[in-house]
């Protein structure tokens, strides 16, 4: 075995681990953040209907990976991609809690279980953006 598929293997492996910290990490943020809005204004996150809470957790683990793949230099494509890859089992399992065919928990735990295997199939579809090297893109004022 050649030391660059090691390499890349081992970039692959990290990049995963890099991206699902980087949902779990924002769908803490984003879910506490949420709780204390509704809070705020008298209510609960559990208050709320069941697609909803699905929907949010969603775009609470979405937009975090969004807004990491764009600052680690992706195509705006393979972001897309990413993005559909986990929006369509979130939309899937809120259509299944909304049609009363899954409780609000199921669905969540469907939305969790499918969307992880989606994001990985995604990146194995395009192991070579994903298996090299990706920097921090740096953004500098213009003029300077």
């Amino acid at each position: 075995m050649r030391s660059g598929q090691v390499t890349g293997r081992r970039i692959f492996a990290l990049h995963v681990v890099e991206m699902l910290a980087v949902m779990f990490v924002g769908m803490g943020v984003l879910s506490g953040l949420a709780a204390l809005v509704l809070a705020a204004v008298g209510t609960s996150y559990a208050a709320q209907p069941g697609p909803a809470r699905v929907l949010w957790m969603g775009v609470a683990m979405t937009a975090p990976m969004v807004l990491w793949m764009a600052l680690r230099g992706h195509a705006v494509a393979r972001t897309g991609e990413m993005a559909a890859a986990m929006m369509l089992p979130t939309l899937v399992a809120a259509g299944m809690v909304w049609a009363g065919a899954a409780e609000v928990m199921t669905g969540l735990l469907i939305q969790h279980v499918v969307m992880v295997p989606a994001m990985v199939i995604v990146m194995l579809w395009r192991y070579r953006e994903y298996s090299g090297h990706h920097r921090i893109v740096r953004r500098t004022a213009v003029g300077a």
